[in-house]
């Protein structure tokens, strides 16, 4: 498959129409007051694989601001070992398809337990009580993710968290995406690294998955302290840190941090958005990321589509059940 240039994939044509599109889902209101009563008084597990699992675990931070018992697991945990809720307790499903192993595996025993299930997934999918966007065309999900984070943030607030800018995200998130920056990050020549406190550790996780998926760079997404005790003193000239800030507590922390790497040396990239609170922050900062990696993807001529489909040896994965 041909490499996608500049302002052709997939990938940008959905994100061009990303903030339609929250848009669109704000105004879809009533399914959501219907799934947050369900999860009212419950103990919630939220669940997904890969980019699903960080909706998930944003998904249980913003739960537990509207006083719920909420934590979050990767599918495949859930499934395999780890807890699961039984009878009085609600599993949480993000998934854009509905088509993963372990996530199916997980809804199938939460169910035989007794417990309540609510899946948030893509139009079309079956059993979704909550639905985001179409079915994306490329394999680097953008849209369908900020709708699974827009969901969560519906029944946080639906269930009494306080999120006053909920309706100002579309506006944010189109913002985000048009803002004129000054340059383009450059590709690092080692490694990339994204670093965020708080919810927007999972921003960061994000940000390193999609732009290992879209432009095939190394790359590594931790919560600030996370990288503060270990894998800061790797970092050199040739890699490029990400600094996300969403203001609130983790602010002050983030530009310790910063400051810490540019003395040594390393390139720093800070990025903040504290326009909607720290708890909504995640939406501007999740199209920071989203944007990073499409720009890197179109600066080395990458398909940012095709989940690597286009790569030499990429037969070797197929026999490997996603």
């Amino acid at each position: 498959m041909a490499a996608a240039g500049p302002g052709n994939s997939m990938m940008r044509q959905t994100m061009d129409g990303q903030a339609g599109a929250l848009a669109g889902m704000l105004a879809d209101h009533v399914p959501v007051i219907a799934a947050a009563e369900r999860l009212r008084g419950r103990q919630v597990l939220a669940i997904g694989t890969g980019t699903s699992w960080h909706a998930a675990s944003q998904a249980a931070a913003l739960l537990r601001a509207a006083g719920l018992d909420a934590w979050a697991a990767q599918s495949a945990d859930a499934a395999v070992d780890g807890p699961l809720p039984g009878e009085g307790g609600a599993l949480l499903v993000f998934t854009h398809t509905g088509a993963k192993r372990y996530t199916a595996q997980a809804t199938q025993r939460a169910r035989a337990r007794g417990a309540e299930v609510i899946q948030v997934s893509g139009v079309g999918v079956a059993g979704a009580d909550l639905v985001t966007v179409p079915q994306e065309r490329s394999s680097a999900y953008t849209a369908s993710h900020l709708g699974a984070l827009l969901r969560a943030a519906q029944l946080a607030q639906a269930l009494g968290a306080d999120l006053p800018a909920l309706g100002e995200v579309p506006a944010a998130v189109d913002h985000a995406y048009r803002r004129r920056q000054d340059d383009r990050l450059v590709p690092p020549g080692r490694l990339i690294e994204f670093i965020g406190g708080g919810i927007n550790q999972w921003t960061a996780a994000e940000g390193a998955l999609k732009i290992r998926e879209a432009a095939y760079l190394a790359s590594e997404g931790l919560g600030v302290e996370q990288f503060l005790h270990g894998p800061s003193v790797a970092l050199g000239s040739d890699d490029r840190l990400v600094c996300l800030d969403g203001g609130g507590q983790w602010a002050a922390r983030i530009s310790d941090v910063a400051r810490a790497a540019e003395e040594a040396g390393v390139p720093v990239t800070r990025v903040a958005d504290d326009g909607l609170g720290e708890l909504l922050s995640i939406f501007p900062l999740t199209v920071a990321v989203q944007r990073i990696a499409l720009e890197a993807a179109e600066t080395l001529g990458v398909n940012p589509d095709t989940f690597g489909l286009d790569r030499p040896g990429h037969q070797a994965w197929d026999r490997v059940e996603l």
